[in-house]
């Protein structure tokens, strides 16, 4: 017992003493020890909005080389259908077209000089919360107005030429079927499926091409479909054909529907917390959080499987024209739609 107690009070007195005796000192002149130190990384939602809304370009255009792309044989659609198909992936066109849309949106300095005025009066966490909350709060400052404006006239512009395209393969559907190698019985329908499915699980890549010219072209605020528009030059000695300019047409009793609140809010709530950035505030899974639309994400869903059943049923390859046209890109411009269809 007594050495026992004998141990323990020279363990106690030498730990004493070690903690009494002072730190070396560093000898003059030399360095201080090196002390890790990190860089505070850069708020990567920018990044991540113009990566995303490149993709969406990139999308158009492909469409936009559907539209005079030959349609002649059998590997012709089905290069139609693979590149088309290869942005129909889980989580790809629906956050890479509410980036997109939410570009265009910031390019209204009085919306988002609202929203600033909004977060320097109540706080930037205050604004970043109402507008994640409510998507359709957005949509309450008197500028948003000429916002939404610009985002919904750029939805119907782009979705315009989705539909233009897909009449066009439409139209062949019918054309192809007095073409002998689009009316025999294909076999391939397992192959097509598995490059179909292949594509849609496979990461998406862009030619250096293609994601060059489309993010550098982010900065104009125009529509997708318009970053790939050809114009062909214009005759100054051929006369103008009156009966060719656009007449304005209206139809009696066909109303222009209601936008949907929550889904075009959202787009303005990722332009609004883009412009927060700067104030301190932790946007970026915010942000991250507001490109994901379930409802988008729920119908183009029902796009691959519909575009997968229409393919498994065909038998002929004229049919494939068909699948094109109606799932592939008719379907598309549904979902990527700012109309509200509730009722």
């Amino acid at each position: 017992m007594f050495v026992s107690s004998l141990t323990a009070l020279v363990l106690t007195m030498s730990v004493a003493q070690d903690a009494a005796e002072p730190a070396p000192e560093t000898a003059a002149g030399s360095a201080p020890a090196p002390q890790l130190q990190l860089d505070i990384a850069p708020p990567r939602t920018e990044g991540m909005v113009r990566r995303s809304a490149g993709q969406y370009a990139a999308y158009h255009g492909v469409v936009a080389d559907l539209r005079e792309a030959p349609i002649g044989s059998g590997d012709d659609l089905d290069m139609a259908m693979d590149r088309l198909s290869a942005f129909y992936g889980e989580d790809r066109l629906a956050p890479a077209w509410i980036a997109y849309a939410s570009i265009i949106a910031a390019h209204h300095p009085d919306y988002i000089d609202q929203v600033r005025e909004l977060a320097d009066y109540y706080g930037p966490n205050a604004a970043m919360s109402g507008l994640m909350n409510d998507p359709a709060f957005a949509t309450s400052f008197s500028a948003a107005g000429d916002a939404q404006d610009s985002v919904i006239d750029a939805v119907g512009r782009d979705n315009a030429e989705i539909r233009e395209v897909s009449e066009r393969y439409r139209s062949a559907a019918y054309s192809l079927q007095s073409e002998r190698w689009a009316n025999r019985v294909y076999r391939d329908r397992a192959e097509r499926l598995a490059a179909i499915s292949e594509l849609t699980e496979s990461p998406l890549t862009l030619p250096d091409t293609l994601r060059l010219s489309s993010g550098s072209s982010l900065g104009a605020a125009v529509p997708a479909s318009a970053l790939f528009e050809r114009i062909a030059p214009l005759d100054m000695a051929t006369p103008v054909d009156d009966t060719l300019t656009p007449q304005l047409s209206l139809t009696v009793g066909e109303a222009i529907p209601d936008p949907d609140r929550s889904r075009v809010g959202r787009i303005l709530s990722v332009a609004a917390l883009q412009s927060l950035q700067d104030t301190g505030a932790d946007t970026d899974a915010a942000i991250d959080s507001l490109l994901s639309d379930p409802m988008v994400e729920r119908c183009l869903a029902w796009v691959r499987l519909d575009l997968q059943q229409c393919v498994a049923a065909g038998h002929f390859k004229y049919e494939d024209s068909f699948c094109i046209a109606e799932h592939a890109l008719l379907d598309v411009s549904r979902c990527l739609d700012t109309a509200d269809t509730s009722e």
